[in-house]
């Protein structure tokens, strides 16, 4: 029973801090990997498709376009393409219309079988060597692509994700909080190996390393670590930022959480992320330490509690559970009271319960490869 108590809080005790602090001493003491230099430099940029796969985007996608036309990069070597899920099917609404209306290149009216589908038709239908991708609702600074796009001037490096930061934070919602935690461990695994996640708003791939996949899977999961496995690099770069709005609520996100949650199991359970094979030992530790133990986090924090239940005629037992009893009290409160302290509890309470209301959706109704998005979310 004490091993039932120790073993998951130590656990949960490295994934929240101890593998933060770790990456960080260990890239402090070991030099940043340096960049491959290409074999034979490119006469000139490469040519970029920009692939914005969109369902139900009428109200933002001209906006997206534009923004996606005023990017520094020269016009004739930069391709916008729209493809739009469920563009073909009746009643579909005005996205299409609107996006060739902006100016993109290509409008791929799809039928409806999901985002990583639409991408993949987008990228049949590119004329790039170097593919970027975002999403609908997502901003791109001016000098974004140029940045990703200099990244793959090393060899080994496949794909490269950019910086997010979210934008109309005024309501419950602490996203911001833990997004710059994150953002700071991938900054240290870029160095050291390679990201274990990237992000849907801003990122680019190789033409010749790019992997269809299982639609039901997002690239942010799955891109990473499949091209880590096949010997390449997936990094970050924070010089390639892109704004995006946030959702305004601690709820909107438990929603937005739980659904991308529903999409992510399938590749952590089935689809190749629990397999070391292809794993540098760094980069299996990363895996590990930052994705598998996150996901698993609500059942450790249940395995601890319930032990410290069971073990509670000790004190030191008594005070860990009353621990995550308050944990847990605080987060109920922060639900009326909107003190700092009480909306980081609830964040942090509602957010680990929807990895595990995810894995109750996918078991009980399985995972569709496109999906709406949840009310009040992104």
């Amino acid at each position: 029973m004490r091993a039932a108590f120790w073993i998951p809080a130590a656990l949960l005790a490295w994934a929240q801090v101890g593998y933060g602090l770790f990456v960080a001493a260990l890239h402090r003491l070991r030099d940043e990997r340096p960049p491959r230099p290409a074999v034979l430099a490119a006469p000139g940029p490469p040519v970029v498709s920009l692939i914005v796969a969109a369902h139900g985007e009428a109200g933002l996608i001209e906006e997206k376009v534009r923004n996606a036309l005023a990017l520094d990069w020269p016009r004739e070597r930069l391709e916008v393409i729209v493809a739009v899920d469920g563009g073909a099917e009746p009643g579909a609404d005005a996205t299409a219309y609107l996006a060739r209306k902006a100016g993109a290149d290509q409008v791929l009216e799809l039928a409806r079988t999901g985002k990583v589908r639409a991408q993949d038709a987008g990228v049949r239908a590119a004329r790039g060597t170097l593919l970027a991708f975002s999403d609908a609702n997502a901003q791109w600074e001016p000098g974004a692509l140029r940045a990703l796009a200099a990244a793959f001037e090393d060899p080994e490096i496949a794909y490269a994700c950019g910086r997010v930061t979210f934008v109309g934070d005024g309501g419950t919602n602490q996203e911001g909080l833990y997004w710059r935690y994150d953002l700071w461990l991938r900054a240290h695994e870029s160095a050291l190996a390679s990201v274990t996640a990237g992000n849907g708003a801003i990122y680019a791939v190789r033409r010749d390393a790019y992997l269809e996949g299982d639609p039901r899977v997002s690239h942010d999961l799955a891109l990473p670590f499949r091209l880590v496995k096949g010997g390449l690099r997936a990094v970050y770069v924070p010089e390639a930022r892109a704004t995006e709005r946030m959702v305004p609520t601690i709820e909107g996100e438990w929603a937005r959480k739980r659904r991308m949650m529903r999409h992510a199991w399938p590749v952590i359970a089935l689809g190749g992320l629990l397999n070391p094979v292809g794993y540098p030992p760094l980069y299996a530790l990363m895996v590990v330490s930052h994705r598998l133990l996150r996901y698993a986090a609500p059942f450790l924090h249940l395995l601890a509690l319930g032990a410290a239940l069971a073990l509670s005629r000790e004190r030191l037992y008594r005070l860990a559970a009353l621990a995550q009893l308050a944990l847990l009290g605080a987060a109920a409160a922060g639900g009326r009271v909107r003190a700092r302290p009480l909306l980081v509890a609830r964040y942090y309470v509602l957010t680990t319960a929807s990895i595990a209301a995810g894995a109750y959706d996918w078991l009980r109704h399985g995972t569709p490869a496109g999906w709406d998005t949840a009310e009040g979310a992104r």
